[in-house]
């Protein structure tokens, strides 16, 4: 597997056809989310793992759904796959969304939190769903927020429930 710049991975082919075709048997829609994660991977330095999370908390798209390591090396992430970074995207999506309510603050738009060693970015697409995003501590913030953002307008008008439902569908096929 290729590392790319900040130790990232690629976007991991959901299914693969009888010829090694990526994304066989996945909609237009399906393989179009997963080239514009695969971009915020290869084109933001310092990204660790990406994950895209539903509304109820269930795994959608990642940059590795099967969590392996990298180059055999120190595996990156939240405990070091992006399940987990999906469970901890949806919890803190879950918490800001609670704290946002009692302090009559609206809807939550972008998270962040900041570690000693990286960051996790947290924004919410259009139907609820959530993009997470985990960092390198040197990662630069407003590069991340700019992709993210893209991504999230690129991605909120067309995550639809049948959308959804195949990328989630995708995800259980793998494990």
């Amino acid at each position: 597997m290729t590392a790319f710049t900040g130790g990232a991975t690629p976007v991991t082919p959901i299914a693969t056809g009888p010829h090694g075709g990526a994304g066989y048997g996945l909609s237009h829609e399906a393989r179009n989310l997963h080239w514009l994660l695969t971009d915020v991977v290869e084109e933001v330095p310092g990204v660790r793992s990406v994950a895209v999370v539903s509304s109820d908390g269930l795994l959608l798209l990642s940059s590795d759904p099967e969590g392996r390591r990298i180059g055999g090396s120190r595996p990156e992430g939240p405990r070091h796959s992006t399940a987990d970074l999906a469970t901890i995207v949806a919890g803190l999506g879950s918490l800001t969304t609670g704290a946002a309510a009692l302090m009559d603050g609206g809807t939550v738009k972008q998270t962040m939190v900041a570690m000693e060693e990286g960051s996790l970015f947290v924004m919410t697409i259009s139907d609820g769903s959530l993009l997470g995003v985990h960092t390198a501590p040197d990662c630069d913030m407003s590069v991340v927020a700019y992709h993210m953002a893209l991504f999230v307008g690129r991605a909120g008008h067309v995550l639809t429930p049948e959308l959804r439902r195949e990328l989630r569908q995708s995800v259980e096929a793998v494990r």
